[in-house]
């Protein structure tokens, strides 16, 4: 196998030098993309958990009246059933 020019491996080395000085400009533009998605990601779940606790409380509300209606017309039936006898 020939051996390489000198020219054409110092141009070589001087590419992968250029690519690695750039490497920490990138891993920097990564990082604040990293943050933001975190941002957005812990804001959504935020979101979510908030609707949830108020539908939850909406239904236990809801659950909570009709217990109480279905109580109600349980106690009334049951006097009816008492002033019959």
């Amino acid at each position: 196998m020939a051996q390489e020019s000198l020219d054409k491996r110092m141009n070589r080395l001087e590419r992968r030098v250029e690519v690695l000085e750039r490497l920490p400009e990138r891993v920097t533009a990564l990082e604040s993309q990293i943050v933001l998605l975190r941002d957005e990601v812990r804001s959504g779940f935020s979101a979510t958990r908030n609707e949830l606790t108020e539908r939850m409380e909406s239904l236990f509300d809801e659950n909570e009246r009709h217990i109480r209606l279905l109580h109600e017309d349980l106690v009334e039936r049951i006097a009816r059933i008492s002033e019959g006898r």
